[in-house]
């Protein structure tokens, strides 16, 4: 497991990755590289990902606890893809990051897309998916003190995270569809994705709903006593 020593370094590698490398790599990657090229995109997603896990904890058995959770959170990522219309993924990437910090709940979110697009099909918009996915679990473990407080404002991220997940995936839509941005076609794109995005949303308040309180009391639990 890659132990990053310096603090300075730690935190710069917070910042540059999820804001400025990663989205460079999606969006240059959807512009630059053919359809046969897209695993390369997203493995270096895959890459800088595992880079800013590593950026997240100082001590190497504290880091390597925390990855075989991450496991675990990613497989049940995974299975949720299986399930029909209403999908788990980003309540358990965002159930990940409350308690074990943002970098593992992007972590989880990027490696979810990845993998199981093996099975539902690899394409330039998996690294769309991680980035979108990865954010989503960022962004709740920046804000994690206040949605552990406060079950409503938990679900309110989880509805307002289903909408910025298709808001992002319709980036790559209109790169797809045009070969370059077009603001008139990213509103037309958004527009006829509401029915998608409702289920984002809805998919989210429901699986947190259900699952952030039972899963959140193992994984506090398991952070207890292993002092992860």
């Amino acid at each position: 497991m890659l132990l990053i020593r310096n603090k300075e370094l730690r935190n710069a590698i917070k910042i540059a990755v999820p804001f400025v490398i990663i989205p460079s790599v999606t969006i240059l990657g959807a512009l630059a590289f053919d359809e046969k090229k897209h695993i390369i995109v997203s493995l270096a997603v895959a890459v800088f990902s595992l880079l800013l896990f590593a950026a997240g904890f100082e001590k190497k058995s504290t880091g390597t606890r925390r990855m075989v959770i991450v496991a675990v959170m990613t497989a049940l990522c995974f299975a949720g893809r299986f399930i029909p219309f209403l999908k788990p993924i980003a309540a358990l990437t965002i159930i990940t990051a409350l308690y074990l910090g943002g970098e593992a709940g992007f972590l989880v979110g990027a490696l979810s897309a990845v993998l199981s697009n093996f099975y539902f099909g690899q394409g330039p918009w998996t690294a769309f998916q991680m980035l979108a996915w990865g954010l989503i679990g960022l962004f709740a473990g920046i804000f994690s003190e206040k949605l552990l407080k406060s079950r409503v404002l938990l679900l309110l991220y989880g509805a307002a995270t289903g909408i910025a997940y298709s808001f992002i995936m319709d980036i790559w839509t209109v790169l797809w569809y045009n070969q370059g941005f077009s603001l008139k076609l990213y509103l037309a794109a958004l527009a006829s994705a509401v029915p998608y995005t409702a289920s984002y949303a809805v998919s989210n308040v429901l699986f947190l709903y259900l699952l952030a309180k039972p899963f959140g009391e193992k994984l506090e639990r398991i952070k207890t006593k292993y002092g992860v």
